[in-house]
């Protein structure tokens, strides 16, 4: 019996102390569900502590040794115990994530003062700002960060750290171009301005190369390497760049071309110290080699060069023949847009213009000696080639009248060319040649001596056609003469055959003389003796009727020998007021009819 109650007072024990320990266990479950965080995998907990028995310095944000407020160190995803709701907080925030293409930026709410020489917080190894511990007892600054973010997913505590990313770039007074990668084109350079580091030096325009930065990329390299602050004598080639905007700031500018037929001469003005390269020979002017400050001694050949226009001049010099035009036209490439006509003034002391021509050669290695004594290729033509031209033939124009320059120009020509090409050697410039264009002598000379060259051409073309009329005579005579050479030999044969035939009418014409005189004789005889008959008839006419009645008689036979009319057929008269004329025509026209004989009608 007492067996049974000790037994039973032992289960009641038992029974109370397991209940005793199952109440214990859920209390201490409950506790323990209480303090239990559960972190999902796409998230960081940032954890508050509510109260400590130390506080946190005047000045500091971030908890690292327990003192009440945010935390350094944040819930990684999983559960975590521990953190009773009375004395923690935990903020459960998203991942940043930066896209591809995209940098991000960091602003640290805690961390050392950055020193006043510099604007950016210093890179401290804490894993991309993922470890807010090591950033801060790694003498992590507090502000604007010098590192940046790539592409990726961080878990960042928000409580230290404020990532700006293109989604909350405006928030932030930025653009969200800013934050893209920074990408220079194929045929450009990047012009980089740094905004953080030491004063540029005095007496230089652009900090110097500063050696194992990444090209910018690794800002604090940049910086411990001693890189300045402001234009940079670096600049970035073609390609795609992670460049903290708050750091550095990028103008992109066109590779300069050299063209063909050209040499581009570089003038820096930043790089290593002066050395002249140009020997003791070259007294006017400096040459260093590549990389120096001065007139680079090896120049630019054609094609397409990186260079930072910003901190250097490139003077491009043709290497093809350059035509210079002292005259009012102006070749395509304007280094003689200042130049004109040359006014000289003769020893006859007339004032006349010349136009000039000259060409000049710039060989390519002799480009940078021209450059270095003159600056520029304008400053050849300004400041040398125009004055040595100009006042050579102002000089020689003196000893020549201007008829001197009109007609033996060719030999003026050919000495200006020998002194213009002594006087440009001694600029290492080659002169090819000199030509001499229009000359523009006084009007009134020139009408002159134009007047008296026509009335000397006039006389040489009327001596031209005297002596083509000349030959022209000649040339008839002398086709006259062949057209009747055959007439010539006929008429020679036929005076031949005449004389034959004269001598032959001569016998004839002497025999029929002859005979005609025997003739004549007999006839004058007979005549006479007939005269003398008629004679001795007129004698005895006369003495028998007296001459005047013999006179009439013989005028009677003639007139009814040759039938003459004595009466006329019609007789005109005009007295009395008569028209004689008119009854004359009249008495014509009745006689004519009475003429006509009559034609009897069948």
């Amino acid at each position: 019996m007492m067996t049974n109650i000790i037994l039973g007072e032992v289960d009641q024990n038992l029974l109370v102390a397991g209940a005793i320990i199952v109440g214990v266990i859920g209390f201490v479950s409950m506790l323990m569900f209480c303090s239990m965080k559960w972190i999902h995998e796409r998230q960081v907990g940032v954890v508050i502590k509510k109260f400590s028995r130390t506080s946190l310095a005047p000045g500091q944000l971030i908890a690292l040794n327990g003192e009440a407020g945010y935390q350094a160190d944040t819930l990684a995803p999983g559960l975590h115990f521990g953190y009773w709701p009375w004395q923690y907080r935990v903020l459960k925030a998203p991942v940043t994530m930066v896209p591809q293409g995209e940098i991000a930026l960091v602003v640290a709410a805690d961390g050392a003062p950055i020193p006043s020489e510099r604007i950016l917080g210093k890179v401290v190894d804490c894993d991309n700002c993922q470890d807010a511990r090591r950033f801060l007892t790694g003498g992590g600054e507090k502000g604007r960060q010098l590192g940046i973010l790539t592409a990726g997913t961080y878990r960042i505590n928000t409580a230290l750290f404020t990532v700006i990313t293109s989604l909350d770039a405006e928030l932030n007074g930025m653009h969200a171009s800013q934050l893209a990668l920074h990408r220079i084109q194929p045929d450009k350079v990047g012009i980089v301005t740094t905004l953080d580091g030491r004063p540029i030096e005095n007496g230089e325009m652009a900090g110097p190369i500063i050696p194992n930065h990444d090209n910018f990329q690794n800002a604090q390299a940049f910086l411990e390497g001693g890189g300045r602050r402001g234009l940079q004598e670096q600049i970035l080639l073609s390609g795609t760049w992670n460049l903290n905007p708050w750091f550095v700031q990028v103008e992109q500018l066109p590779m300069l071309e050299i063209p063909i037929g050209h040499v581009g001469v570089v003038i820096s003005f930043v790089g290593m110290a002066h050395e002249d390269v140009s020997g003791v020979d070259f007294k006017h002017g400096d040459l260093v080699n590549a990389g120096h400050k001065g007139v680079w001694v090896t120049p630019l050949y054609p094609g397409k060069h990186p260079v930072n226009r910003r901190v250097m001049n490139v003077e491009c010099v043709p290497t093809t023949n350059i035509v210079l035009n002292w005259a009012s036209r102006t070749e395509s490439h304007n280094y003689d847009a200042k130049l004109s006509s040359i006014t000289v003034r003769s020893r006859d002391g007339f004032g006349f213009n010349l136009d000039v021509a000259q060409i000049i050669h710039v060989g390519a290695l002799d480009a940078p000696k021209v450059i270095s004594r003159v600056g520029s290729m304008q400053n050849l033509v300004d400041h040398v080639l125009q004055p040595i031209v100009g006042n050579y033939f102002r000089n020689s124009a003196q000893n020549y009248t201007v008829l001197d320059f009109l007609s033996a120009r060719s030999e003026r020509q050919t000495e200006a060319a020998q002194h213009i090409r002594a006087a440009l050697a001694a600029y290492d410039v080659q002169a090819i040649d000199t030509l001499i264009g229009d000359i523009n002598p006084p009007a009134a000379l020139m009408e002159t001596q134009t007047d008296r060259k026509i009335a000397e051409e006039q006389r040489k073309t009327y001596e031209v056609q005297e002596a083509a009329q000349k030959q022209r005579q000649q040339l008839v005579r002398e086709t006259a003469v062949a057209n009747i050479q055959q007439q010539v030999v006929g008429a020679e044969q036929g005076v031949n055959i005449a004389e034959l035939q004269s001598n032959a009418r001569i016998k004839q014409a002497t025999g029929e003389a002859e005979a005609i005189r025997l003739h004549a004789l007999g006839e004058a005889e007979a005549i006479r003796a007939t005269g003398n008959a008629k004679a001795e008839a007129y004698r005895a006419g006369v003495e028998a009727i007296g001459s005047q009645g013999y006179t009439m008689l013989q005028l009677m036979q003639v007139v009814g020998e040759r039938n003459v009319r004595i009466v006329p057929d019609v007789s005109v008269s005009g007295a009395n007021g008569g028209n004689g004329l008119v009854d004359g025509m009249l008495g014509m026209l009745v006689r004519e009819h009475a003429a006509k004989p009559v034609v009897a009608k069948s």
